[in-house]
């Protein structure tokens, strides 16, 4: 019987070892990120709006959305930033601009608009 329980114990120890890593690991990346962006230039580039899209999850009785925009900049190569709603919500798939961002940061995106407006 003490040996059954020995063993849960070590299990149940395991287990809060295992979940303690990961938080430690997401926190530690995140700071990186987060001092990598810091010192990232701020950048302005001609860029086009090229694909929007949402990610919707539940926990318990909440509802979380996240917002993710791909630009495409003017040498052809596309980068995805998680946006807010706001900035989601006024840009559409085919605007073109002036996009700004420091690393992972979206900073803005300046419209320019042609005749079609």
């Amino acid at each position: 019987m003490f040996f059954e329980f020995g063993m849960f114990y070590s299990m149940v120890s395991i287990i809060f070892s295992l979940i303690f890593v990961m938080i430690f690991v997401i926190v530690i990346k995140r700071i990186i990120q987060w001092n990598k962006d810091n010192h990232a230039p701020r950048l302005k580039v001609f860029a086009t709006v090229v694909s929007k899209r949402q990610n919707i999850s539940r926990n318990g009785n909440h509802r979380y959305t996240h917002y993710y925009v791909t630009f495409e900049l003017s040498e052809g190569d596309r980068i995805e930033f998680d946006i807010d709603g706001i900035d989601y919500g006024q840009l559409v798939e085919g605007d073109c601009g002036t996009l700004t961002y420091q690393g992972s940061r979206f900073l803005g995106f300046d419209r320019e608009f042609n005749e079609r407006y």
